[in-house]
C-alpha cells in the first residue's frame, strides 16, 4: 500500500478502511518516529472493532488501531541520547502526563491524562509511523527479533500482574483464561518462582499449550457444577491443601471470578486481570471471611517495562512460542477475523510496506 503514512482506521463497528495518514513530526526534542514494522493485536482492538467501545472508552472519532508494536527508529529529536536512526525498539504505547500525583508516585498508568494508542481518542500504532518520547522505546538487542518485541507490550501487563499479585518462590498460583495474557501470567509467575502454576480453561487445546509452555497443571472448569464445586475440585485435584496463595483471573468471566475466590485460601490473594461485564454477581462474603487481598490491574507502571524487556532479553521468559500467525498490512482485517473466532494464540500484522 503507497502512501505517506497508511494506516489501518475504524470508523465505526466492523467498518475499518485503509487511510493514508500525516506523517508525526517531531515537536519535542526528546520524541522520537518509528517506522513500524510488526503490531500484535489484542482482544481490545478486536472489542473495538465489534462494539465501538470498552466501557466508557467510546469511539466517536475514526481511529487507528493498534498498540502491541515494534519497529525501527526512523527520526529522532535534537536531545535524544538512548537511540538513534535505525535501532531496533519495541514501543511502549501509552504517554502520561508526568505531572500529577499518580504519575509522581510512578502510577502513571493512573494517570487521568494518560495517551494511550488505541484507546478513543488516541491513533494507535497499525501504520507506517508512530512518535513515542525517547524513553518510552526499549532497544532490543540483536538475539531479540521485532516479532519478539511486538510481545513486550502483553508481557508488561503480565509482569504488572504478577508484580500487583506479590507472587513469591514457592508461592502456588492458579490462572483463569489460557490466553496471550493468562499465559504471560504463568511465564511470569514461573519466573518469580512460583512452584505449582495451575492453568484453567474450558478448551482443552489451550490447556495443553499451557502445560508445554508454563504451567505445571491444568484444570478444567465444569458448567455443571457451582463455583464452590469447580474450586473444591480445583484444589483438590491439585493438591492445593487449604487453597491457593494466588489466584488471578484473566478472563473477566463471572463464573471464573466467583470460582477464584472460593478457590483461595485464607488470607491469599485475588487479583483481577480480565475485563468483562460491568457488574456481576461476586461472592462477599467468602472474600470477607478469607480476609482476602483483592487486587486489580489495569495495564503497567513504572518498572514494569524495563523488566518486561530484561526478561525477555536474558531469556527468563519465552514470547516466540505463541506466534502462530503473521500477515501483511492489506491482510489486517482478514487477522482481526481470525482473532475473533478464537484461532491461534498471537496473530502478528506486518508494518506497511514501501
Amino acid at each position: 500500500m503507497a502512501g505517506q503514512n497508511p494506516s489501518f482506521v475504524l470508523h465505526s463497528v466492523f467498518n475499518v478502511k485503509y487511510e493514508d495518514k500525516p506523517v508525526p513530526e517531531i515537536k519535542d526534542p526528546h520524541e522520537v518516529i518509528i517506522r513500524v514494522k510488526v503490531t500484535g493485536i489484542c482482544g481490545s482492538d478486536v472489542h473495538y472493532w465489534t462494539h465501538g467501545a470498552i466501557g466508557d472508552f467510546v469511539v466517536k472519532d475514526p481511529m487507528v488501531l493498534g498498540h502491541e508494536s515494534a519497529g525501527i527508529v526512523h527520526a529522532v529529536g535534537p536531545a535524544v541520547k538512548s537511540l538513534k536512526v535505525g535501532d531496533r525498539v519495541c514501543m511502549e504505547p501509552g504517554v502520561p502526563c508526568r505531572r500529577c500525583k499518580y504519575c509522581k508516585d510512578g502510577f502513571y498508568n493512573l494517570c487521568p491524562d494518560m495517551a494511550f494508542a488505541a484507546t478513543p481518542p488516541y491513533d494507535g500504532t497499525l501504520a507506517k509511523y508512530y512518535k513515542l518520547p525517547e524513553d518510552f522505546c526499549y532497544k532490543l538487542p540483536d538475539h531479540v527479533s521485532l516479532e519478539e518485541g511486538a510481545l513486550c507490550e502483553p508481557l508488561a501487563i503480565g509482569v504488572h500482574i504478577t508484580r500487583q499479585a506479590a507472587v513469591k518462590p514457592g508461592d502456588s498460583v492458579v490462572v483463569f483464561g489460557c490466553g496471550p495474557v493468562g499465559l504471560l501470567i504463568m511465564a511470569c509467575a514461573k519466573a518469580f518462582g512460583a512452584s505449582k502454576i495451575i492453568a484453567c480453561d474450558i478448551q482443552k487445546h489451550r490447556l495443553d499449550f499451557a502445560l508445554k509452555y508454563a504451567a505445571t497443571s491444568s484444570f478444567i472448569s465444569s458448567r455443571d457444577e457451582t463455583p464452590q464445586q469447580n474450586a473444591a475440585r480445583l484444589v483438590k485435584e491439585n493438591n492445593l491443601g487449604p487453597g491457593a496463595d494466588v489466584v488471578v483471573d484473566a478472563t473477566g468471566v463471572e463464573s471464573c471470578i466467583q470460582t477464584s475466590i472460593h478457590a483461595v485460601r485464607n488470607g491469599g490473594t485475588y487479583l483481577q486481570g480480565g475485563m468483562g461485564a460491568a457488574d456481576i454477581t461476586f461472592p462477599i462474603m467468602a472474600a470477607c471471611c478469607k480476609e482476602l487481598i483483592i487486587k486489580g490491574s489495569f495495564r503497567y507502571f513504572s518498572g514494569d517495562w524495563p523488566l518486561a524487556v530484561d526478561m525477555l532479553t536474558t531469556g527468563r521468559v519465552s514470547v516466540k512460542e505463541l506466534i502462530t500467525g503473521k500477515v501483511s498490512f492489506e491482510q489486517a482485517e482478514e487477522a482481526f477475523k481470525t482473532v475473533k473466532e478464537g484461532k491461534g494464540i498471537k496473530t502478528l500484522i506486518e508494518g506497511p510496506r514501501d
